[in-house]
């Protein structure tokens, strides 16, 4: 018995998509339907589902962005990490991210032999799946892609870099120059701003802070954490394939994830 998740925030096409799933894949048991990105990663983290079917616009997380916590958290000692099928009404444009990285995606509204055609790749990817951790590998590959590209989101104009953070405490605000910033941190509803000296916290979310970023400068190693990269004095990688950050004036270390390794290469 094959398992799935579902993860779609409009009800209608939720029960749709399984009605179609339960008369052309009838050995496939849904383990959970949810209509949100938390709990999306929540339900795929406690049932370990073979294939998740994901939304891409939830509230919350995203289905990339929860594609992504999964991928960070899935355990060690594990089952295989589970086939992801994302659901998307993006044009065909974008649609053109995915079918680069070879990911498997369904267009709303749903077309029974698009679905039929899936699932039949699904089955033989199931069915060939190497052992151990080929599937994340392949997913870590195909997610880098997809967030830095055009499916992750429909082309903005840049806001202006940050040159100073503003960060209120009561009646005070500090003026923090963003060369002198080691870390953000998401926490909550809020960002953690680390110096070498002190630490602050605004109301801001990592969605809105990376874009007046300089990439080059500033890079994401986990889904809450950012660093600049001049900060790191040694990234020390373990078996699991996580990397540990030491930074100049700090005494904690930093982890950074699976997804985003592939930064630290020796020359």
């Amino acid at each position: 018995m094959t398992t799935a998740l579902i993860a779609e925030d409009e009800p209608l096409l939720a029960a749709g998509l399984r009605a179609e799933l339960d008369s052309l894949w009838p050995e496939l048991q849904v383990v959970a339907m949810v209509g949100d990105g938390a709990s999306a990663l929540a339900q795929s983290l406690a049932l370990k589902p073979q294939v998740c079917f994901f939304d891409i616009r939830m509230p919350g997380l995203t289905g990339l962005e929860a594609a992504q916590a999964l991928a960070e958290d899935w355990p060690d000692d594990g089952p295989p990490f589970p086939l992801l099928v994302f659901v998307t009404a993006y044009d065909q444009y974008a649609l053109q991210a995915f079918e680069a990285q070879a990911v498997d995606y369904l267009v709303k509204p749903l077309q029974p032999h698009r679905l039929a055609a899936c699932i039949e790749r699904l089955k033989k990817r199931l069915a060939d799946q190497a052992p151990g951790g080929a599937v994340l590998d392949q997913t870590l590959t195909q997610l880098r892609a997809l967030l830095g590209g055009a499916a992750a989101a429909p082309a903005v104009a840049a806001p202006p870099r940050l040159d100073v953070i503003q960060a209120g405490v009561g009646n005070t605000v500090h003026m923090v120059p963003v060369d002198e910033v080691l870390y953000f941190e998401a926490a909550d509803k809020y960002i953690r701003v680390v110096t070498a000296e002190r630490e602050h916290l605004i109301r801001l979310s990592l969605r809105e802070l990376l874009p007046q970023l300089d990439a080059q400068k500033f890079w994401q190693v986990h889904r809450s954490l950012v660093v600049r990269a001049s900060a790191i004095t040694t990234a020390v990688k373990d078996e699991s394939g996580k990397v540990f950050l030491s930074l100049r004036g700090r005494p904690e270390r930093l982890t950074a994830s699976r997804l985003y390794a592939h930064l630290f290469k020796g020359m």
